[in-house]
Formats: structure tokens, C-alpha cells, sequence
């Protein structure tokens, strides 16, 4: 695990391999007094998760359609949304059966036609639920959308067009497109000439493209009358930044362009009135501009974060942000941590109440997230409780929302998963409220002390650039033979100058920015991505990640999992423009060559299908391993897989073995499949068993292995009911939560094989109500 507490020199921080503490459940390690075999007739001793009561609920089915569900009273139930994926045949069959691509995501230069829905047809839609009382006019909308390979060619674009048939003008500026040249992600703009009451759905037609309009310059914007700017206060000096000002000196980056929309990137120190820069303070502006109407959205950003300034430090001051000479925040004694930022978004000319609602069954069948049960239902106290959660300090600048402000506590919690299960509620629910917790989260993401920009390129500081940088090692460690200099961060200025109230790790770190950009384009979202996925590999030791190769595998099973999984989506969806994308590429080849090399493709490899290495076996006295770990890792590479990443597939059936067998293998028992730690190998030296069913045996007692399996008799050793899974099954973060994400990917990778073991599962006998939090609701495709 690597773990960054506050810090006195600049966050140096000793890994102990001793010291493991669960992210799916308790603490434990080599020495865990909690992690032991299975002894009947008691109940298998496994650490609690979090302690919600889930009551247990039918099983998730397959995906089906269900009608949409206007607002519900209290406690009544609320289904995902059901929009039907509008494909050329309208089916969502049509999706699940299209073939992976052999190469992982990289700039794409097309030279031939991709295979497209036919121009025309429709391949989505998009629903617009206006916020307010009354009608509105001349609204601006904009937002994220990703779109299955091949259904938007590269010589396609997307039109918009109301139910009633009349069209919408769409501004599309793509960012990113699959291997065949189709589009993957684009930003869409929009003006709408009116706006009922109520909600208003526009299809999403592929259409040939046409020759864009051309883009305006910020001179319209300023010559309207758009001012903005930010001022601290500190230690009685003032220091101010103007977003006009830098946008009339040109010297502006255009991240949306055409007709509809444009926005502009602008960014400089802050400056007293004598022109003195702030050494570590720096303000970045993202100014949207409507060209129809008189309205900008200013999206503000702070930030205390550079890489290689010396002296970094905590810094306190008053905050004031201005738009169109009105004073818009303030905020008096605000600690601003050190390789942290906070934003605040505005609105110049009003803000457009509007909430942009994707179809959940498109972007579920994309496989840009992963495909959580439909069939899942939500109290109305659930979704509200999720945002009646949102307040007070810890929402604002320099709060951490939801998370948990010490990331490596043990325990299940709502954060860790695939997704957080606010941000899996919101794919499913499309609830605005949700919503907004889950954007915040993106927001608050730069709050923790994980971002570190290089003053050379201006962008999050890549180790393609500093192989022996890191946040992890000592300073002797960092020194570059080719340049003869040391790579590290300099030192804080004083002992306390760097303390923060929050410890951030790898091993229990949440999704927090992917979806946030994925659903709004919002540039400040893609680079909270790309520092955190950057963070996971510059935060490990230079040699232990073998410098620019950027490798995990010293870390925990469960940090390699979230690692990787954040390194896949920031790949997967960062622009293709942007050089950071073939870094990002680079780092999860790195790291499937080398899983590749030691397991996949390795004859000496442990036929169980578990990860063996590093910190792997820290139970049971060098014996046992933590399959919900494991569980997590396999879920990963699931996730590369459908991401695109084809040469993730091999490893992804390697793995499976191990989910698969532990719930349909002869003498071993699916009842204790999810078993908090499983004994591997006789001794710490011994070689592993070839077997789950012999691991099985070893990790109980011989009296509760010749019990029949998930009889009444195994029931009542365990204290369960019969067919209950140990492991807390009926809690939506219980250790057979931890297994459906793996178990459903193996079902997909696996064939029959993985069927029947998905099958097994299925038919347990209590099973979590995971409208309290469907981030482990994975199901097949």
C-alpha cells in the first residue's frame, strides 16, 4: 500500500509490508488475528464491512427494460431509466455482440471508412429536464457523450432532432475516437430556442458530415462587457488575476470551437499591483461563451501545485472571485493545501436551468462504464439522503465531500468499487441529485495533495519526462544517470508547512474525475483524471516501477487493481490531441507485459489464477491470500477489456480461473467462496497447491469440509441460512459483492465455464439490496 500522510519533508512515507488494512472489509495482514481458516461449527471469521443492515432482495436479472418513473412519493421504489438504446436495429443485442478491437487506444489518423449505423438513423438520444417553473428560451447546453465503436464513422457527425421532427443546429467537437476511426467521445453544444416545462428529448442522428462553421474570437465576448476575475488576500498583500485581461492578450487555449459554443482555456500566477508573481499561486480560467446569447459559463480554478517550485507549502488566504464587476464568492481564511486546487463554476448573464440526462442504456451497452444491473430499484429516501449528505464545509473548496478524509481506513465504504456508489446510482437513475454528488466529487478531487504540474509543459508532470521522480523514495534514489540530476520534489519549507488534514493512498482510492468528464467535457475533470492516474505511478519507487515503465506491481493486489483501473480510463478517454494520451497508453502496456510475462504467459505460474507476488500472501503467516483482493484485480482487467484494451484479454482468462473454481470446483464449496483469506500453500516456502479445491480444504477444518456442500448441516455450522454465502452476503459492500464484478467479467471472458459459475452465484440464497449502493452491481453482458 502507499500511503501518503501529511507531511514534513515533502511526504516521505515507509511502506510496510506488515501493515495491510482491508478496503473490502477489515483490517489484516501476516500477523492478522481475524484473517484464519474456516472452523465449524462456528461462523467463518471474517472482519465486518461497513455496517449497513441491506435486508436481502431478489436476484439481478438479466438487463430489462422498465418504464420511466416521474418523481416518486417517499419509499417508493425508483427504477433506472429505461430509454432503449436507439441503435439501427433498436436493440441493445446489437451492442453486446460487436467484436473487440485488437490495439489499445492511441491517436488515430484514419485513412479508410469505419463501419458506421447507416447515415440517418438514429443512435441515441439525450433528455433535457428543465429545472425550472416556466418555459425557457435561447438555452445553451453542453455536454459529454461517448458512443459505441462504429456507430458515428469518421466521415459521420451527430444532428440533433426534437420528437416533433424539427432539428437542432449541434456543435460536436470530437476528442477522442475508436481504433477504426469512429467516434468515441465528443463534446456536444447546443442552443435551445425554447424549452417546455417538464423534460424534452432530442434523438441523436449520424449524419454525413459537413464542413464545420468557423470559430469566433474571445474580441465578441469582451467587446459584450465579460469581466472576471479573482483576488487573495494574504498576509496583507493582495494578488489578483483577470480572466479578460489574459484572453485580450491572446494568449488562450480553445477547447470548444464553432458555431454554438467556444471556450477558451487562459491561466497565469497571481500578481500583485507590481506586477510580482506569486511564487506556488495560480489561477485558471475556462470561459464558455454562447455565441447566441449573451451568457458564459466561468469555470474558476486555484491552484497551489507546482512540481518543482521550491519551498512548497500550505498557504491561508481571503478569497474573492468577481464576474461582470459583481462579487460571486468569497471566502475569508481558506487553507489551501500544498498540490491541491479548488473551482467554482459561474455564470455571466444568467445560468440555464437545465439538467442533461443520458440514455442509461446507450452508454451502459458503450462499455465506456461498466454495465451495473438495470433491474435495481431506489427509494426515494435513498437518492435524497445522498444529497442531503452534500453539505456543509466538507463540500466546499478544500473539503473532500464524501470521501473518507483518511483514505487507507479499513472497512467497506461507499467510494471503493469500480465507480463510487453515488456516481453508479447516477449512471443508473440519471437523478440529478446524484448527479451533483458525483460531479462534486470530481471537484473535490483536487482538494487531496496528489497534483503536480510541470512549469515546462503546464500539464500534470508524467514520469516519460522524470523516470526518478517520485513522492516515495529518498533523494538519493531520484538521481537521473543521463542528466546527472535528481528528480525529486523539493523539500516543504518547514517541517509543518505541508501537514494537511487528509491521507491519500492507492489502495483505496476512488474513481473520482472518469465519469465527471465522460458525461460534461469539462476540461478541469480531464486533468483531476490525469493527475490522479499520474499519481499512481510516480508515487511508487523509481526502481520498484522500473522508472518510466510506470509498473504497479509493488504495490498491494487491491492498489494494483485501482491503479490500473484509473491508468485505463484516463487512456481510454483523454483526447487524442493531448500527448498525454500516449503516455498513458505506454504505462498500461508496460503493465500488461509485465502480468503477461510473470503469469499469463509464465509455465512456473500458480495454476489457481491469483496474483502471488509482492504483497500478495500477507496472511496467515505467509500462506493465505485476500481473494476479495484478488477479486478486485480480476474485475480490472475486466474493465481493460471492454475498454478496448485487447491484449488485456488473455490475462483477464487467466484470472477468471480463480473466481470461477472457487464457486463451482468439486471439493471445494461456493458457500465460502468469498472467504476473507485463503490458504495457498502449506507453509511460506512450500509450493502453492494446484488446486482451489485443495486450497479449499486446507482453509478449513477437515470436520466442516466433509459437510455437504451448502446443506443444512453447513448452514448451521456457519450460523446462515442454507445457500448463504459467508462474508456478510446480504450487505451491498459484503465480501460476495466484492466477487460479482470478477465473476461477471469471468462470465463474459470464460464462455460456459464462466456461465455456470455466474449461475451458482445467482442462486445464492441472500443476496444485498444494492439500492442502498449498486457500485459492485456488475452484471454480464
Amino acid at each position: 500500500m502507499r500511503t501518503h500522510t501529511s507531511p514534513s519533508a515533502l511526504l516521505m512515507v515507509l511502506l510496510s509490508g506488515a501493515i495491510l488494512s482491508a478496503c473490502g472489509g477489515g483490517g489484516g495482514g501476516s500477523d492478522s488475528a481475524t484473517a484464519g481458516p474456516v472452523a465449524a461449527p462456528a461462523p467463518v471469521a471474517t472482519p465486518a464491512p461497513a455496517a449497513d443492515t441491506a435486508a436481502p432482495a431478489p436476484a439481478p436479472s438479466t438487463v430489462v427494460a422498465f418504464t420511466t418513473v416521474t418523481m416518486p412519493d417517499a419509499e417508493k421504489p425508483v427504477v433506472a431509466d429505461a430509454d432503449t438504446p436507439m441503435t439501427a436495429a433498436n436493440t441493445t443485442s446489437s451492442m453486446n455482440k460487436e467484436k473487440e478491437k485488437a490495439a489499445p487506444p492511441k491517436t488515430i489518423a484514419p485513412t479508410t471508412v469505419a463501419p458506421s449505423v447507416p447515415t440517418g438513423s438514429d443512435v441515441t438520444d439525450i433528455v433535457f429536464q428543465n429545472l425550472g417553473t416556466t418555459a425557457q428560451t435561447n438555452v445553451p447546453v453542453t455536454f459529454g457523450h461517448v458512443f459505441a465503436e462504429g456507430h458515428v464513422s469518421n466521415v459521420q457527425t451527430i444532428t440533433g432532432q426534437l420528437l416533433d421532427g424539427s432539428a437542432v443546429p449541434l456543435q460536436v467537437d470530437v476528442k477522442a475516437r475508436h481504433p477504426d476511426g469512429s467516434v468515441r467521445h465528443a463534446i456536444i453544444s447546443a442552443q435551445l430556442s425554447q424549452l417546455a416545462t417538464g423534460s424534452t428529448t432530442m434523438k441523436l442522428i449520424a449524419s454525413a458530415a459537413t464542413a464545420a462553421a468557423g470559430a469566433v474570437s474571445p474580441e465578441y465576448l469582451l467587446n459584450a462587457g465579460f469581466t472576471s476575475s479573482v483576488k487573495l488576500d494574504l498576509a496583507g498583500v493582495s494578488y489578483t488575476a483577470s480572466a479578460d485581461s489574459l484572453l485580450r492578450s491572446g494568449s488562450y487555449k480553445t477547447w470548444l470551437s464553432g458555431a454554438v459554443n467556444n471556450e477558451w482555456l487562459v491561466s497565469a500566477p497571481l500578481k500583485t499591483a507590481a506586477g510580482v508573481a506569486h511564487p506556488h499561486l495560480t489561477a485558471r480560467f475556462a470561459i464558455r461563451a454562447a455565441t447566441a446569447s449573451q451568457r458564459a459559463r466561468v469555470d474558476v480554478t486555484i491552484e497551489n501545485n507546482w512540481a518543482f517550485e521550491a519551498a512548497p507549502q500550505n498557504i491561508t488566504y481571503d478569497a474573492q472571485v468577481e464576474v461582470g464587476g459583481q462579487t460571486v464568492y468569497t471566502k475569508l481564511g481558506m487553507a489551501h493545501y500544498h498540490h491541491a486546487r479548488w473551482r467554482k463554476v459561474f455564470w455571466w448573464g444568467g445560468e440555464p436551468q437545465v439538467h442533461v440526462k443520458h440514455n442509461v442504456a446507450y452508454l451502459l451497452a458503450t462499455k465506456a462504464v461498466p454495465n451495473y444491473d438495470r433491474s435495481i430499484a431506489f427509494t426515494e429516501t435513498k437518492l435524497a439522503s445522498w444529497k442531503n449528505a452534500w453539505t456543509g464545509t466538507k463540500v466546499e473548496p478544500m473539503g473532500v465531500g464524501l470521501l473518507n478524509p483518511y483514505m487507507p481506513a479499513t472497512g467497506g465504504r461507499d467510494e471503493l468499487g469500480q465507480m463510487p456508489a453515488w456516481t453508479a446510482t447516477y449512471l443508473l437513475t440519471m437523478d440529478k441529485r446524484l448527479k451533483d454528488v458525483a460531479l462534486g466529487t470530481g471537484d473535490l478531487g483536487g482538494s487531496w495533495s496528489t497534483h503536480y504540474r510541470d512549469q515546462v509543459t503546464d500539464r500534470p508532470v508524467s514520469i516519460l519526462n522524470y523516470p526518478y521522480m517520485t513522492v516515495l523514495a529518498p533523494r538519493t534514489d531520484t538521481l537521473n544517470p543521463a542528466t546527472k540530476k535528481y528528480e525529486a520534489f523539493p523539500a516543504c519549507a518547514t517541517s509543518t508547512s505541508c501537514s494537511t488534514p487528509y491521507s491519500h493512498d492507492t489502495s483505496h482510492q476512488a474513481s473520482m474525475a472518469y465519469v465527471p468528464y465522460l458525461v460534461t467535457g469539462d476540461y478541469y475533470y480531464l486533468e483531476e483524471l490525469q493527475f490522479w492516474a499520474m499519481y499512481n505511478v510516480f508515487s511508487g519507487n523509481p526502481a520498484y516501477r522500473e522508472h518510466s515503465k510506470g509498473l504497479v506491481k509493488s504495490d498491494q493486489v487491491r492498489g494494483q487493481a485501482w491503479s490500473l483501473r484509473s491508468l485505463a480510463e484516463a487512456a481510454y478517454i483523454t483526447p487524442d490531441s493531448d500527448v498525454l494520451k500516449s503516455h498513458f497508453a505506454s504505462f498500461v502496456k508496460t503493465n500488461l507485459d509485465w502480468y503477461d510475462a510473470n503469469y499469463t504467459n509464465n509455465p512456473g505460474a500458480t495454476t489457481l489464477g491469483v496474483l502471488t507476488h509482492g504483497y500478495a500472501i500477507a496472511y496467515d503467516s505467509g500462506t493465505g491470500i485476500a481473494p476479495w483482493q484478488d477479486d478486485f484485480f480480476t474485475a480490472s482487467i475486466g474493465r481493460l477489456v471492454e475498454l478496448g484494451f485487447s491484449q488485456a484479454k488473455p490475462l483477464l482468462q487467466w484470472k477468471s480461473k480463480f473466481a470461477i473454481n472457487r464457486m463451482t470446483e468439486a471439493g471445494a464449496c461456493w458457500v465460502t467462496g468469498s472467504i476473507y483469506s485463503l490458504k495457498v500453500r502449506s507453509t511460506s516456502t512450500a509450493p502453492f497447491y494446484p488446486t482451489v479445491a485443495q486450497a479449499w480444504k486446507a482453509s478449513h477444518t477437515a470436520a466442516f469440509a466433509a459437510l455437504p456442500c451448502a446443506g443444512t448441516e453447513m448452514a448451521a455450522s456457519l450460523k446462515l441460512r442454507v445457500g448463504e454465502m459467508t462474508g456478510y452476503s446480504g450487505v451491498h459492500t459484503g465480501y460476495p459483492s466484492n466477487m460479482q464484478p470478477a465473476l461477471a467479467y469471468a462470465a463474459d471472458a470464460m464462455g460456459t465455464h464462466g456461465a455456470a459459475a455466474w449461475s451458482t452465484f445467482m442462486n445464492r440464497s441472500v443476496k444485498p439490496n444494492y439500492g442502498l449502493g449498486p457500485q459492485f452491481a456488475i452484471v454480464p453482458r
